[in-house]
């Protein structure tokens, strides 16, 4: 076997441990424990090459142990009523858990892709939406999520948002969501929606049926088992979703599928990711910039991204906050085309990657 692939895995997994695993102390240890181990590292070969992300290979353990396979493991996972801290069993328990699975998470490595859809994004929607109405002057929206998964945030106009001032959005929704602004709070917050959704439609190469107890579990095996917040928020989402019945497009091409999707007449049709292009290469990610540019440009359409900053839109984007990870904050950005033609485009936001906090650029 090539050793490279492995080497380059092996420092993927010490950069999970020092910088985007911080916040769950089990996929930290985890992390550090397959960063020393060929024969774990190994598995996360079976993915395809954007796939091979340490991210893809807990969600496939998790997965696995949430579909009710039977294991000490299991102790170690808040997600399934375990209290067990990691500690120095854990290495030993994990070689054993995937002895016993192999053939099943080998299957999963395969065939799935990280499909996190997390909805606490739609806080800084919200603001990005109001924003782009305010500049437009345009209050019908057609809302295209490209990369939409279960199409999740596709609910945008129907959540309330908590930030500790007064919050927005629907004041008496079932689901409500936390962000922390850090510096000015936008002041078109404190106004009503200047927008309306006249349609909602995801695209994605696997759409996740919100209904479906299978394909619902794989959005919950990409969570992190140790954030019960999340969790609650994501049954709460699905069953949303679930009750819109909201149109997901499947398709290799995404974006061709949402351009010719069929929408209201006089509605700004808005393209949206988040955390989607991270898993372009950067030929693909540059055929996709352009293919998107020319939406805006040729059909005045609007692109709201949020993404890594190595996957920022913007020709020169800010630089990342201090003390904040390059590989997982994300970088809010918006292009239009304004009254006179002319694309413009605008830094909207840095955000948390499940929309903690964030702080306003535009």
């Amino acid at each position: 076997m090539d050793p490279k692939p492995l080497e380059a895995l092996r420092e993927h997994f010490l950069r999970f441990a020092e910088q985007d695993g911080r916040d769950d102390a089990l996929y930290l240890a985890l992390a550090r424990i397959v960063a020393d181990d060929d024969a774990l590292r190994a598995l996360l070969l079976e993915a395809i090459p954007m796939e091979r992300k340490p991210v893809l290979l807990f969600a496939c353990l998790h997965e696995r142990l949430l579909a009710g396979a039977d294991h000490p493991l299991a102790a170690y996972y808040a997600s399934l009523g375990g209290t067990q801290a990691p500690d120095a069993a854990l290495a030993g328990c994990l070689r054993d858990f995937v002895h016993q699975q192999r053939e099943p998470l080998v299957a999963l490595l395969r065939t799935r892709r990280t499909q996190t859809n997390e909805v606490g994004r739609s806080a800084v929607l919200w603001a990005a939406l109001q924003h782009l109405a305010g500049l437009s002057a345009r209050n019908e929206l057609a809302l295209l999520d490209f990369g939409c998964s279960a199409g999740l945030n596709l609910g945008v106009d129907e959540f309330g948002f908590d930030d500790g001032e007064g919050g927005y959005g629907v004041r008496d929704a079932a689901l409500r969501l936390p962000i922390q602004w850090r510096g000015r709070r936008p002041s078109m917050l404190a106004e009503p929606a200047r927008w309306r959704l006249a349609a909602r439609v995801g695209a994605d190469l696997d759409p996740i049926d919100p209904g479906h107890p299978g394909q619902a579990r794989w959005l919950q095996a990409c969570l992190w088992p140790g954030d019960g917040t999340r969790r609650e928020r994501l049954q709460q989402a699905l069953a949303a979703a679930a009750q819109r019945r909201d149109p997901l497009l499947r398709g290799e091409d995404g974006l061709a599928r949402l351009a010719d999707h069929a929408l209201p007449p006089g509605a700004l049709p808005v393209l949206f990711n988040s955390w989607v292009l991270a898993y372009f290469d950067a030929a693909a990610w540059q055929h996709h910039r352009e293919r998107a540019l020319a939406l805006v440009t040729d059909r005045g359409w609007a692109w709201i991204s949020a993404e890594a900053r190595s996957r920022s839109p913007l020709a020169n984007p800010p630089a990342v906050p201090d003390g904040e990870s390059a590989g997982s904050a994300s970088l809010w950005s918006l292009h239009w085309r304004d009254a006179e033609g002319q694309v413009r485009e605008q830094a909207l936001a840095w955000s948390h990657p499940h929309g903690r906090w964030a702080a306003w650029l535009a």
